[in-house]
């Protein structure tokens, strides 16, 4: 655990964000990572008392009274705010949610915190108050003055780790966009965070094929040969211990999921769902390649739900766990 509090973003409000930030804090261990949540004073006071979680809210004007705030109540650093609204979203919680990510990012940058835990947020409602971007994570490359390429996505879970070399686009363009130097640029960088945040001296990738039985030397398409060997050719010169091109279908078999310490996909499902399948509950979302820590609860806003006291916050807790082990790496290489 690092001296610096963790800084959790708000995520839509009338989502289940503020339902499972206050049930990760209302069934936080002992010694835990301290955590404060950026707006949403009234938010979450709302929610607490619509969805029956008896957890103390205390108001802090700076990100330096957190610590000694925490083990009193949840640390909200007060400014923005708006209606709780839960299932019914809407522009001001969307300008509410954009702000409280962005205040988030501003107090690590600034060494107030040691990492970000994101909750989730709504696109489609982000985009009507100016978010112009695919996601929260082209959003901290950008603001980290990053290409969004240099920003990768993995799934985490206890005994899983996925990162999905193309991600938000159609699978009719997934073998257009692949290429040996971003199956490369993308496992580098992974290499390179196992090694700094997760403590693993010498990464095992796992790299997948894109074609059913990965071609079949050529019978079902060609990209394995063309551009998946020799990307791995070009990693293990790099001294990079990667391996396959592995089936997707044997890949996350349990015979094969403990010889790798990540499997490297080609595409968004082939990498979501068996974290989804496997782990679920404990699905984490991790930035990797930022100068900071970025977790988030690999779910949505669950609109569905909300304000019904059903918001499952192993997720949230995870997300939290993973981020503080990741500040303590960082903190002692």
């Amino acid at each position: 655990m690092t001296g610096l509090p963790l800084a959790i973003s708000l995520g839509d409000p009338a989502g289940i964000g503020p339902e499972i930030i206050l049930r990760a804090y209302q069934q936080r261990k002992n010694g835990g990572q301290p955590f404060f949540v950026v707006g949403g004073f009234d938010v979450l006071h709302a929610c607490a008392n619509t969805c029956g979680v008896d957890c103390d809210i205390i108001a802090i004007a700076d990100a330096r009274e957190a610590v000694g705030a925490f083990d009193e109540g949840l640390p909200v650093l007060v400014g923005s705010d708006a209606a709780y609204t839960p299932g019914s979203p809407s522009e001001e919680g969307a300008a509410l949610a954009l702000h409280s990510l962005a205040e988030t990012v501003r107090s690590v940058l600034l060494g107030q915190a040691s990492g970000v835990v994101t909750a989730p947020v709504s696109k489609s409602q982000l985009g009507k108050v100016g978010f112009d971007y695919p996601g929260q994570t082209e959003f901290l490359a950008a603001v980290c003055g990053l290409a969004p390429e240099d920003a990768v996505m993995m799934l985490a879970g206890p005994t899983l780790r996925t990162v999905p070399i193309t991600v938000h686009v159609a699978l009719t363009e997934v073998p257009v966009l692949l290429s040996q130097e971003l199956i490369e640029h993308k496992a580098m960088i992974v290499d390179a965070a196992l090694k700094r945040d997760f403590g693993i001296s010498a990464p095992r990738l796992a790299i997948s094929g894109l074609n059913p039985h990965s071609g079949e030397d050529g019978q079902f398409g060609d990209e394995e040969a063309r551009i998946i060997k020799p990307a791995i050719k070009a990693l293990k010169a790099k001294d990079v211990n990667a391996f396959g091109p592995v089936p997707g279908d044997s890949l996350f078999t349990p015979l094969l999921r403990p010889s790798y310490d990540a499997a490297l996909c080609m595409y968004h499902d082939q990498a979501l769902i068996p974290i989804k399948a496997l782990e679920f509950d404990q699905g984490v979302n991790v930035t990797l390649g930022l100068p900071i820590i970025r977790t988030s609860p690999d779910h949505g806003t669950a609109f569905d739900i909300a304000g019904t006291g059903k918001a499952d916050a192993c997720a949230m807790i995870a997300a939290i766990r993973m981020a503080g082990e990741c500040a303590a790496s960082r903190a002692h290489p």
